[in-house]
């Protein structure tokens, strides 16, 4: 148990000063630090979802694009310009605190997460997989095309001028300086976003351990079992959907205000697919392990990047290769060994897949 305590104590001292070290090398670090903790939220929601329900989600960067996109309506310039009945009732635009913002993003994540359950409950496997797939691109469609006849999302163009949060009189969007130490805007998001990952695998940890999350496990190893032992199996696979979207709904809010930006681009199948790759590449239903592949897999294209701007690959090779696509075949290359070295994953749960036991020797 102390020893336990000392890792948790050194961890936790390591993760406050590293964007404090990073931001001397360059804000872009830091960035890169914040966008890793935005999909370890996304990770820790399609987890639930994923790993302790066993349903197979394609659509979950949806319930992102869901929370970006109302935070992004209501904390943007776009309604008022555009509808001036809205003008009227506030003439100073819609700027609601983050206190609001967090629980109505999540809200409104969890009721489209139920309404995608409502209709594949019945399905399993590859049927599953297909019918989310599509509820993720119909999403995005809809977003990319509600400009007309009314503007509502304007369109491809996205949404800009998104507010920057503010807690307790401190904007985000601005650097700040506390006991002598300069805090660039990055740097406070990290924080923030440090903060809401915190408290999402506190939750996760929890829902786990609960009656709840062992009813979400039986149901992933066996549904007919699980219903014959009296778990009400409809209901159980509704509050994963609405429980994995929540964290999909806070990551979209988070996003739509650090980026002051949103527009469909963001939230293309890609992402999703990326996404479970993260929890599948770190282990399927193990926090630690989903957090780990979460981290690896958004901070490396980003690495990546650097890496061949520093080596200017465009000039080195004549155009030969493409930075872009060398990026990217490097990632797909790392992602198989992986799996090949690895194929529960970098750090699988000890319960989920366990061999049988063998017989003891006499």
């Amino acid at each position: 148990m102390k020893n336990k305590l000392v890792v948790f104590l050194i961890a936790a001292v390591g993760l406050l000063l590293l964007p404090l070290l990073a931001q001397h090398a360059g804000n872009f670090w830091v960035r890169m630090l914040d966008f890793a903790l935005l999909y370890v939220l996304l990770a820790l929601g399609l987890n639930i979802v994923v790993g302790y329900a066993g349903l197979l989600d394609l659509g979950y960067v949806a319930f992102y694009a869901v929370g970006a996109y109302m935070f992004g309506l209501l904390a943007s310039p776009h309604l008022t310009d555009t509808f001036p009945a809205i003008k009227a009732m506030f003439p100073y635009g819609m700027h609601l605190p983050v206190w609001a913002v967090i629980p109505l993003g999540a809200a409104l994540a969890g009721i489209a997460g139920m309404l995608l359950g409502a209709p594949t409950l019945k399905l399993r496997g590859d049927y599953l997989a297909i019918v989310t797939l599509g509820f993720g691109e119909i999403i995005r469609v809809f977003m990319n095309n509600l400009d007309r006849p009314v503007n509502i999302t304007n369109g491809p163009k996205g949404l800009q001028q998104i507010d920057s949060i503010k807690i307790f009189g401190m904007d985000f969007g601005r650097s700040g300086e506390l006991f002598g130490i300069e805090f660039s805007s990055v740097t406070k998001y990290y924080y923030l976003f440090l903060l809401l990952v915190v408290v999402s695998v506190i939750i996760c940890h929890r829902l786990e351990t609960s009656r709840i999350g062992r009813a979400w496990m039986a149901i992933r190893e066996d549904e007919i079992a699980a219903k014959a032992m009296g778990i009400n199996t409809r209901n159980m696979k509704l509050l994963a959907f609405g429980m994995g979207a929540t964290f999909g709904g806070v990551s979209g809010v988070m996003f739509a205000t650090f980026q002051n930006f949103v527009s469909p681009e963001s939230f293309s199948l890609q992402e999703s697919v990326m996404i479970v790759a993260m929890v599948v590449l770190g282990g399927i239903g193990h926090i630690p392990g989903v957090v780990l592949g979460a981290v690896l897999l958004a901070a490396l294209p980003e690495a990546l990047r650097w890496v061949a701007g520093e080596l200017d690959l465009q000039r080195v090779t004549d155009g030969r290769i493409d930075a872009a696509i060398l990026r990217q075949l490097l990632i797909a290359l790392a992602m198989i060994a992986i799996m090949l070295l690895r194929p529960r994953g970098l750090w699988p749960s000890p319960e989920h897949g366990k061999a049988a036991p063998q017989p003891v020797k006499a």
